[in-house]
């Protein structure tokens, strides 16, 4: 029998995993992908003064700040002002690498386009039209993998609008014990606004999507239905709890979130950038 070495969480190395691929239909027409929208100022050098800075640098800034170099992110077709925009990733001091989803069904379907190459990885993932803090959220998450071997950390904070959010229950260690999605009424308080994982899930989200290929097909393929919701990471991570993986948190008490997605919270962001408060100015 050969007997391979398997490496331990703290030899894998961790990229970023983002899904660029949304049609933002919540805030269409826009002349440019969402992911590209300017939300505040950037410094590149006190002689060429401040430039916009693109909602989903700040992700990026996030992910360089836990020490993580390379990033994948996956496209949908036709969203090349993207990779245009960022290019090889000298931009935001990261190597980017692009793939184009095959499959219009949600996060999970544009984000196992990559799973040849980060299988092995410890994945950093997150919402690229999603602004939120405190910034060393990775450097957290990423800690608390590697302490307790989780199979999935989620990144934790206080949700403000619980109707339109994934709320969770944890118990005292923080461990997932149930996902509710979108509640009319919870007593709930948190939401999950982004994670890192082990290999097992991403094998696990590789195998659950494709299980339900045909079926997801099948109803975005029906033209007398009404559209059909995407698959979302959240029911893939409810999915893995079921299946026994275990799901940890780290909670960020303090923690806020802004997701630009939507038409208020685009008016949010744009008016917090222009009045300059923590979170939001030039770096």
């Amino acid at each position: 029998m050969i007997h391979q070495n398997v490496p331990e969480d703290s030899d894998r190395q961790v990229v970023g995993l983002i899904p660029m691929a949304g049609r933002a239909t919540r805030i269409s027409p826009l002349p440019f992908s969402k992911e590209l929208y300017p939300i505040g100022l950037r410094i590149v050098d006190k002689e060429a003064g401040p430039r916009p800075k693109v909602v989903a640098h700040y992700l990026l800034d996030k992910m360089h700040l836990a020490g993580i170099s390379t990033v994948f992110i996956i496209l949908a077709k036709g969203k090349w002002d993207i990779p245009d925009y960022f290019g090889d990733g000298c931009l935001v001091d990261l190597h980017c690498a692009y793939l184009v989803t095959r499959y219009p069904f949600g996060p999970p379907y544009t984000m196992d386009q990559a799973f040849p190459f980060v299988r092995e990885s410890i994945v950093a993932f997150g919402f690229p039209d999603i602004l939120f803090q405190p910034d060393n959220v990775y450097v957290r998450l990423l800690e608390r993998q590697r302490a307790i071997h989780a199979d999935v950390v989620l990144g934790l904070l206080p949700a403000h609008n619980p109707q339109e959010m994934d709320m969770v229950d944890t118990d005292g260690e923080g461990n997932l014990i149930n996902m509710i999605f979108k509640p009319r009424r919870t007593r709930l308080r948190n939401t999950w606004i982004c994670a890192v994982w082990g290999p097992a899930f991403t094998r696990f989200m590789h195998e659950y999507v494709e299980s339900r290929r045909e079926e997801m097909a099948a109803l975005f393929g029906n033209e007398d239905s009404h559209p059909q919701p995407d698959l979302s990471v959240g029911a893939v991570i409810q999915a893995a709890v079921r299946s026994n993986l275990r799901v940890n948190s780290v909670l960020f008490p303090h923690g806020t979130y802004v997701d630009i997605g939507t038409p208020e919270g685009l008016a949010k962001a744009v008016a917090a950038a222009a009045n300059v408060p923590e979170g939001f100015r030039a770096s």
